[in-house]
């Protein structure tokens, strides 16, 4: 890709990032600035990274997607064991403002809260453009289905590489430290990173 497209990408996700930010559409999340910038990733990046929502302690507080917090540091280690640089992918979530119950707690981003923030997710997926996108949770696949509609499940399809809306798609379980204990231990994710490697080799040799 030339310089010249490359920067002319970079303003048109700055433009997205700018509109984001003055985002009004969800009352519980007006006090809450979209985590979308140039600390995202690349906007030519290959692979793209979706999860829930920013954390309270992490991304709504770095401003950096899975940092600051221990998912962000799980997260890390998983990405260092397949020798995955941050500066090669794009981070982005399903709401893109931390979700809080009314004592200030994380909380699972609502269908309606996902499906207002559905707009921004496919725009930003058409404009980066990756080959693979690799959705970490239930309620990330659950985004990507607002975009474009599937079937794909954690249960049935965790792990393995789908086809979606003419790109690789691989679901995995979220990296925080909740699922780690009680759905998908960390040998198992370490597994699962595997396959994005051998996904993202198999896209280096064609290129």
């Amino acid at each position: 890709m030339s310089r010249l497209s490359i920067t002319k990408k970079q303003q048109q996700f700055m433009a997205l990032a700018s509109e984001a930010a003055g985002c009004v559409r969800c009352p519980a999340m007006c006090e809450r600035t979209a985590v979308l910038s140039d600390l995202n990733g690349p906007v030519n990046a290959r692979v793209m990274f979706i999860g829930e929502a920013p954390g309270r302690k992490g991304a709504d507080r770095t401003r950096v997607p899975f940092s600051g917090d221990q998912s962000g540091k799980n997260f890390a280690r998983f990405l260092t064991s397949i020798n995955l640089e941050r500066s090669e992918i794009f981070i982005t979530s399903g709401a893109l403002c931390n979700p809080r119950t009314s004592s200030g707690a994380n909380r699972r981003p609502s269908t309606g809260e996902l499906r207002n923030c559905s707009d921004f997710l496919q725009r930003t997926i058409t404009l980066v453009d990756p080959t693979v996108i690799v959705t970490l949770g239930a309620v990330a696949l659950e985004a990507l289905r607002l975009v474009q509609y599937h079937e794909f499940t954690l249960k049935d399809d965790a792990a393995k590489v789908r086809r979606w809306n003419g790109r690789l798609l691989i679901p995995l379980y979220h990296p925080s430290p909740q699922v780690l204990i009680t759905s998908r231990n960390e040998k198992a994710q370490l597994r699962d990173y595997k396959v994005v490697a051998r996904a993202i080799g198999r896209i280096n040799k064609s290129m």
